[in-house]
């Protein structure tokens, strides 16, 4: 598939690196940065086109007339939005994403469509990244918590402690302990290791966990791993950006909610926008300013300014002085896992959640839902069989007759309302929701062939 990204900025460049690694895709860049560029080029297998994203001469340059997918992910909506509209009607390019962050574009009925502003989807980085802080503080003690089939069930990342009744326990006691609640150990990683569990695995204190269960037996599961944290109500946030406005929005309903923000100016329009949340002028830095806030009793801070290292500071500081759990908004990566420790409780790293919803779009083949993990090693995928026994190497079949890659497992089905767990005689009916955990993403092509009809 040749792909044409728009914009090498954090958001950009994550996709240019997962979409390149991707055997059967061939990528070319835009952006108007030859030093980000060249950067790139030496890093990626890319082509790279120096140019303006909307711009017809560099989509032209880029190839726009054989691109079969144009994503544009520039920090300015109406750039990317543009730069569709160019593609679409001077090229015909057939598949077109932009990322949008306003919310005023994306809840406006009827924008986009053939006829309108010709974007197929539309990413907010900024919305699901809010969706994911929310998950967190709704799940206390989880570090990952993530959607599938519509909500009806989550994958759960927990680290184990002593606390847990599953703690040196053979994980294949966890249905005597949890009678009647369907869910797997989709898999363990400890001292950064992954280890593939069966029935004998021994989950020990410190490893991390992911589990799959139904949305209401989520806590229970959870118990099982370690001690269950009092429910959160004291949210501190640090930065007023799209972000901070957003998550602010999201809680105070539930929390009580303060918001620090630099800017005075940003500081009174964000009031504006807030029902119930205490809007503070400051920085989020500033010791004195957090020990007069009480930052001790509040259940969490979440760093989320625009500038990674005062995020990181501002966590680390809010943890020393008693917050309980601490986020941090961290672009890169490799920063995100060099810090996530006893410091600073999560790295919360945009390009990361955003890049699952992007890569769904573009494998397509009954792959709805794709989250990365680990930093983008691996990877848990929801699929739907379609088709029928003759053409699709999935429906018909018992689970063990699947030909799965080494690293892939299937860890629930859901059919309908059922959330059913993949045992090996468990035969796939055709529209079934299949949820796997793939730990090594090099596996993905095989997995996606799978569910091609």
């Amino acid at each position: 598939m040749k792909i044409l990204v728009l914009g090498a900025g954090q958001v950009g460049s994550t996709a240019a690196y997962h979409l390149a690694r991707e055997e059967s895709n061939e990528v070319t860049i835009i952006d108007s940065n030859p030093a980000v560029l060249r950067e790139l080029q030496d890093r990626l297998d890319v082509r790279t086109v120096l140019g303006h994203a909307s711009s017809p001469a560099a989509l032209e340059r880029a190839g726009a007339a054989d691109a079969d997918m144009v994503i544009a992910l520039t920090n300015s909506d109406e750039v990317n939005m543009i730069a569709c509209q160019v593609a679409y009607t001077l090229f015909g390019t057939k598949t077109k994403i932009a990322r949008v962050r306003s919310a005023e574009y994306l809840n406006t009925p009827g924008l986009f469509g053939t006829d309108r502003v010709p974007v197929d989807l539309c990413i907010s980085p900024e919305q699901l990244v809010t969706k994911y802080i929310e998950q967190l503080i709704r799940y206390p003690g989880a570090f990952q918590v993530l959607d599938f089939a519509d909500g009806r069930v989550r994958l759960v990342g927990v680290r184990a402690n002593r606390d847990g009744p599953l703690v040196g326990q053979e994980i294949r006691t966890l249905r005597d302990h949890v009678p009647g609640i369907e869910t797997r150990i989709a898999a363990i990683y400890r001292d950064g290791q992954e280890i593939i569990p069966d029935g004998s695995t021994r989950l020990l204190e410190n490893d991390e966990v992911f589990f799959i269960a139904a949305r209401q037996d989520i806590r229970t599961v959870m118990r099982e791993m370690r001690k269950l944290e009092d429910p959160v109500r004291r949210v501190f946030i640090a930065g007023g950006g799209n972000i901070g406005l957003r998550v602010a929005k999201a809680l105070e309903g539930t929390n009580q909610v303060k918001l620090i923000e630099r800017s005075r100016e940003r500081a009174r329009v964000i009031s504006e926008r807030l029902a119930k949340t205490i809007v503070l002028t400051g920085d989020a830095a500033d010791e004195e300013l957090l020990l007069e806030e009480n930052i001790d009793s509040s259940d969490v801070f979440v760093a989320l300014t625009n500038a990674e290292e005062v995020n990181i500071l501002s966590a680390m500081l809010a943890k020393r002085l008693g917050c309980k759990k601490v986020m941090a908004l961290i672009n890169r990566p490799a920063y995100a896992e060099l810090v996530e420790g006893p410091r600073i409780d999560v790295g919360i790293s945009p390009p990361q959640i955003t890049i699952g919803a992007l890569l769904a779009y573009v494998r397509q083949s009954g792959m709805v839902r794709v989250h990365t993990l680990r930093r983008g090693r691996a990877e848990a995928i929801e699929a739907i069989a379609r088709g029928n026994r003759g053409d699709n190497r999935v429906v018909g079949r018992k689970v063990e007759e699947i030909r799965l890659p080494k690293g892939a497992t299937i860890s629930v089905i859901v059919r309908g309302e059922e959330v059913l767990q993949a045992h090996h005689d468990t035969v796939v009916e055709v529209e079934d929701r299949l949820i796997l955990f793939v730990t090594d993403r090099r596996q993905i092509p095989q997995v996606e062939r799978l569910f091609r009809a």
